[in-house]
């Protein structure tokens, strides 16, 4: 259902509001470099930092933006189980195509208890689901044993896998590929995990270069694995560009070198130091960004 190059989108902020021009302005920069699907409202969009309000708000607006052109992936994670049903089911009412459920923080359930989490959010919502397995921002994993279970729930689609650990993913497909589509969380795995039996990327790195990440996925889909390989490796650099610091200040910076934001972070996210934009604009300019 859900597969290609996908932009986990920036948020965009102007004197600490949301500027839903500049949302617009970025949305339409991203289908026209022919990406596959939007995320909005994720760890890069800031997500921690929205009141509901705004989230809701953010969601509403990209698919009225997109008008179906491409499909959208609205964030609707929380640690809190009711929560985020509630932002779930405003993705359904917003008409987004589906929902990123990120696995619950800070609280550090078991696998019983993410069973049970992802289990009554698809239950409750009707709308198509990726799980989101991000242990190095959350504090937990969920293991294959546990996707297999999941994967009898016929609303839960795919999995954002960021854990890093290729083998683990190898593991969720072989225990769940038949029914969840297996998307990689991180842009340095985009072609390693493709290689394996992956559909694609949620991405941070496609802020900036929509059109090289959607055309990676297009090549391989088209069994031009060669070309794929060779334009993958000459982005690479690009991938560990993006996390000189905590994700989205690098690739907010990016954005704002590249004259298409201003770079405003939310607090307890601060400007990216002066020497490593320094070095990010000397990766800039090598692919001609700048």
């Amino acid at each position: 259902m859900f597969e290609g190059a996908i932009t986990a989108l920036v948020t965009p902020f102007k004197n600490g509001e949301v500027d839903y021009d500049k949302l617009e302005e970025l949305i339409e920069f991203q289908i026209s470099k022919g990406i596959h699907g939007l995320v909005p409202c994720g760890t890069t969009g800031e997500s921690a930092t929205l009141s509901f309000d705004e989230h809701k708000k953010v969601v509403k607006r990209t698919v009225e933006i997109v008008k179906k052109r491409v499909f959208v992936i609205a964030g609707s994670g929380s640690n809190n189980t009711t929560e985020s049903i509630e932002l779930t089911q405003f993705a359904k009412e917003a008409k987004a195509d589906g929902a990123l459920v990120i696995t619950p923080y800070y609280n550090k359930p078991t696998q019983e208890g993410l069973y049970l989490h992802f289990k009554k959010i698809a239950e409750t919502v009707n709308i198509p689901i990726v799980i989101y397995n991000v242990p190095g921002r959350t504090g937990v994993n969920i293991l294959p044993q546990t996707l297999k279970r999941l994967k009898e729930i016929s609303n839960i689609v795919a999995i954002k896998e960021a854990s890093g650990n290729v083998n683990q993913a190898e593991e969720f497909i072989y225990e769940a590929g038949d029914k969840i589509t297996l998307l990689s969380g991180e842009d340095s795995l985009y072609f390693p995990l493709l290689a394996i039996g992956g559909k694609g990327v949620i991405s941070v790195l496609s802020n900036i270069i929509p059109d090289k990440m959607a055309e990676i996925y297009n090549k391989f889909k088209a069994n031009k694995f060669e070309e794929a390989r060779k334009l993958f490796y000459e982005i690479f650099p690009l991938t560990k560009s993006m996390f000189y610091e905590t994700n989205p200040i690098p690739v907010k910076t990016a954005l704002k070198l590249m004259g298409k934001l201003n770079g405003e972070l939310r607090l307890p996210l601060c400007p990216l130091s002066q020497e490593n934009e320094e070095k990010l604009k000397k990766d800039l300019k090598k692919f001609n960004l700048i």
